[in-house]
């Protein structure tokens, strides 16, 4: 059995790249998708839902470096259910409300911002010369056996653009 999940959306925050105990990269970064749509009642609706995504080894790499808040990407991953129910994330907002959180474990990252975009945000241009490369996982890093990164240090890293 196998399943794939397929997100085009906005990166809600820059990437945080931290390390396992191993030393493997992993790239933590939220990502938004966002659906209109009119109900029955003629109004228009807008519904946002966001993701966190962990993207590991060298991929994670790649987006820490080249991704940045605002910039859409085509993620294609798997759903990381909470270990306890199979299902996603169940949380409590600091507001006593009920939230819900969808993980995702990236295999591939398309980045769609072009570099004009990049530039129209305010983001930096790359070095000359300097391309993004193709963001797939290698193939030597294998995720199944890696755990949780909530307690791993940040790092940062200038954008290129």
């Amino acid at each position: 059995m196998y399943h794939k999940v397929i997100l085009i959306g906005n990166l809600g925050r820059d990437p945080e790249l931290r390390y396992t105990q191993q030393g493997t990269p992993v790239a933590v970064f939220s990502v938004a998708t966002n659906r209109r749509y009119t109900n029955a009642a003629g109004q228009e609706v807008k519904e946002t839902v966001w993701f966190r995504v962990s993207a590991w080894g060298r991929l994670g790499e790649i987006c820490h470096q080249y991704l940045r808040r605002g910039m859409k990407v085509y993620i294609e991953g798997r759903l990381i259910p909470d270990l306890q129910t199979g299902n996603p994330r169940i949380f409590t907002r600091a507001d006593g409300t009920v939230g819900t959180s969808y993980e995702l474990r990236a295999e591939v990252v398309q980045f769609l911002t072009t570099r004009q975009e990049a530039e129209a945000m305010g983001m930096e241009p790359a070095a000359r010369g300097e391309e993004p490369p193709a963001a797939t996982p290698s193939a030597a890093t294998d995720t199944a056996a890696m755990g949780p990164v909530d307690d791993l240090p940040a790092e940062e890293d200038e954008i290129p653009f």
